[in-house]
């Protein structure tokens, strides 16, 4: 099937978010987004070193053009230029599942169903009994039965958030939520691999499956040395956007759990090389979609696709207080929880419709094919 050429790129950003629209000469349109975090940035980059590589270009093979791009802006490798590729790529999904009338789970192999989350805590600002308060309410309101709450400080090189915290936050936490519930932690790169491992049999003492970047996660060897020491499973990768660094990370086993951010990574295409290497490998993926935008919904479709998904959803629990820039982005409840699951929309392509009001505050910037 032809979806025809790619006639006109818009971008919709502000600071935080940037959404991705793209039209071809058939007039079929879809819509993606880049990775949150100075998307105004990413905005720029889009325009001007990955749009010129794609208009006029079929956008049949989505594969292509992502490694179109990376070829030629080979002396732009790095994060930003993933981050904005992640619009190309998740807008032509979206494009492709419209004009096959199919939601893109379905073009990947799976089906619309429901998945298990986790509700994820970002805060460290939080006293250890405010955070079990809060999350018991959620397991009872809401019927989550996995958590993740945060341990250490963000790259703290083992001072704590404050002193003492890790060791009366986890105890707190997983008592307060019992049994019964899957208990995870994250160490956002905190810990040297002495005192990783010491927290990892803190961990492991009361009941938590899941130690997430306990150390600094561009040096594997630290990680390695932690997974290697403890009987939980050590998880890892959501930073990592280079496909030679993810080989090197499953080949020496460096993590348990493969945990790769389909934004970040630059898109659908790029995120299932990193599933396919963990499959030959035995490593299930968990990815990280620590925020309520495109981004969920992208790992939502991924995991109902996907051999080897990990055993849930990360879903933030974060409301307006920390997170003022993800509200209103969409039409709908897209991210309604029943019984601790969340459901992939069953519409076609993403299955989302992001708000006019919002794209109406947006700066949009247009590249598009000009006809002599």
């Amino acid at each position: 099937m032809s979806f025809g050429k790619i006639a006109k790129l818009e971008t919709f950003s502000n600071e935080f978010v940037c959404f991705v629209h793209v039209t071809t000469d058939e007039g079929l349109t879809g819509w993606g987004q880049t990775s949150t975090y100075n998307a105004d940035i990413t905005a720029q980059v889009f325009h001007r070193q990955v749009a010129p590589w794609v208009l006029g270009q079929p956008a049949d093979d989505i594969g292509f053009l992502i490694d179109r791009v990376e070829v030629k802006e080979h002396k732009y490798p790095g994060s930003y230029r993933c981050r904005a590729s992640a619009g190309l790529d998740t807008a032509l999904w979206d494009l492709r599942g419209k004009a096959e009338n199919k939601p893109v789970v379905e073009l990947l192999g799976g089906k619309p169903q429901k998945l298990r989350a986790y509700a994820s805590s970002m805060k460290r600002d939080i006293t250890p009994h405010e955070e079990a308060e809060r999350l018991v309410v959620l397991r009872d309101l809401y019927g989550f039965d996995a958590f993740k709450w945060r341990v250490g400080a963000e790259c703290g090189a083992d001072v704590d958030e404050w002193p003492g915290r890790t060791e009366e936050v986890v105890p707190v936490v997983s008592r307060a939520l019992g049994s019964g519930i899957s208990k995870l932690v994250d160490g956002n790169s905190g810990f040297s691999p002495k005192r990783a491992i010491e927290v990892g049999h803190l961990l492991e003492a009361e009941g938590i499956e899941h130690f997430e970047e306990p150390c600094k996660y561009w040096e594997l060897e630290e990680t390695k040395a932690v997974t290697d020491s403890l009987a939980l499973d050590v998880t890892g990768g959501e930073q990592d956007w280079d496909l030679t660094a993810w080989q090197r990370m499953i080949d020496m086993r460096a993590v348990d759990i493969v945990q790769p951010d389909v934004m970040y990574m630059g898109g659908i295409c790029r995120t299932l090389k990193v599933v396919e290497m963990a499959k030959k490998a035995g490593l299930h993926v968990t990815p990280h979609s620590a925020n309520l935008s495109l981004v969920t919904i992208c790992t939502m479709h991924l995991l109902g696709a996907i051999d080897n998904a990990g055993k849930y959803l990360e879903f933030s629990i974060e409301g307006p207080d920390y997170y003022p820039w993800q509200q209103e982005l969409f039409l709908g409840a897209p991210f309604k929880i029943e019984s601790g699951q969340a459901t992939i929309p069953s519409d076609p392509g993403w299955g989302v419709e992001i708000n006019p009001e919002w794209l109406s505050k947006a700066t949009r910037q247009v590249s598009m094919v000009h006809h002599a």
